[in-house]
């Protein structure tokens, strides 16, 4: 075995059936009692009966967080949180909310609780990324780490079956990347795989039962690994792709990630043949044609076109990805990103012989 380095995270996680009963044990462990509720605009009734539940606790609920973390939403909610003397963050759903809570902790230093109700991953990470005129820019600080994460299956169940999809995918994106990453290890690469292999077992069993527990429990375990994959290593061609993509044009987040990832694969899988290795396991000859036909088969998005993108934007995008610095394992031309932008867009399956 290759030498490596391997550091973890310091975070406290509590998973299981009813955890979100702790969340008032929760804050009280931080030593703080006015906390500030953020979630989106469509909170569901769960959400809405915890914020119910925490009573006294709750001083301000911020119910605007947007894709993508935009500036002037962040200046929002820290406006609400100065007001009202917030001492510690509870952010309660996917990305979004995630991502508004990193945001203010970056400005303020304020401790984080986050409840996901998606499978987005991020709220183990300790990067951020915040959209100002169009642009999106991401960068990783320990300042951004959340202090608590409840993984309470009885979130996720109400999900809807095609927000399961993307979002499940968006962090099985985290799970790929972490195979290839710049500070790969062999530790995490066994959770990426296990991740990987997790949800693609189980996203079908949702499809079918989005009431099946056991397949909620086994994605969001999934979900709790990726997270801790994207949270040790950084990150490659796929998620720069997917942040220009979304915060240059407005595409929605998970979506944009179920979308181009099997095709980040199929051009990595050039350099890095264990990744086929991997879809071998999954009884296909490629991983990317492998996630390819499991989103297809969940009736996930599969193009670019389909999620809103207009293909005379292809060469910007192409230009914009290029203009971002980052670590990837085969080097990528404009004609190679502008080539896969374009496959992204028409839906064209990865194919294997080709690599």
């Amino acid at each position: 075995m290759n030498e490596f380095t391997y550091s973890a995270n310091e975070i406290r996680a509590l998973f299981g059936s009813g955890t979100r009963k702790q969340l008032s044990d929760e804050i009280a462990f931080l030593g703080a009692c006015r906390a500030m509720v953020i979630t989106s605009s469509n909170s569901r009734e769960t959400i809405k009966q915890i914020i119910v539940e925490l009573g006294d606790l709750c001083i301000t609920h911020f119910n605007g967080a947007e894709m993508h973390t935009p500036i002037d939403v962040t200046q929002k909610a820290l406006s609400l949180a100065k007001e009202h003397k917030i001492d510690c963050l509870v952010a309660i759903g996917g990305g979004s909310a995630t991502g508004l809570a990193k945001a203010i902790a970056l400005r303020t230093d304020l401790p984080q609780i986050i409840l996901p109700t998606t499978y987005a991953g991020s709220e183990l990470t300790p990067i951020i990324g915040e959209t100002e005129n169009g642009l999106k820019s991401t960068q990783s600080s320990k300042k951004v780490l959340a202090e608590t994460v409840i993984y309470d299956t009885d979130l996720t169940v109400s999900l809807p079956v095609m927000q399961s999809v993307t979002s499940a995918i968006n962090a099985m994106a985290h799970a790929v990347e972490a195979l290839y990453a710049e500070h790969e290890n062999p530790i995490i690469s066994a959770h990426a795989e296990q991740a990987i292999i997790t949800f693609y077992n189980t996203l079908p069993k949702i499809c079918v039962n989005p009431q099946d527990i056991t397949a909620r429990t086994d994605a969001l375990y999934a979900c709790f690994l990726s997270g801790l994959c994207l949270g040790s290593v950084g990150m490659a061609l796929h998620h720069k792709l997917c942040h220009s993509l979304g915060g240059g044009f407005g595409l929605p987040h998970a979506a944009t990630h179920c979308v181009v990832l099997p095709h980040v694969i199929q051009f990595n899988a050039h350099v890095r043949p264990e990744l086929n290795q991997l879809g071998n396991r999954l009884h296909s000859s490629s991983l990317g044609f492998a996630i390819f036909e499991l989103i297809r088969a969940c009736n996930g998005p599969t193009s670019l076109q389909e999620i809103g993108m207009k293909e005379t934007d292809l060469d910007t995008a192409a230009s914009l990805a290029m203009s971002n610095s980052y670590y990837n394992p085969r080097s990528a031309t404009y004609d190679d990103i502008r080539e896969l932008l374009q496959n992204a867009y028409s839906g064209i399956a990865p194919n294997a012989s080709l690599i």
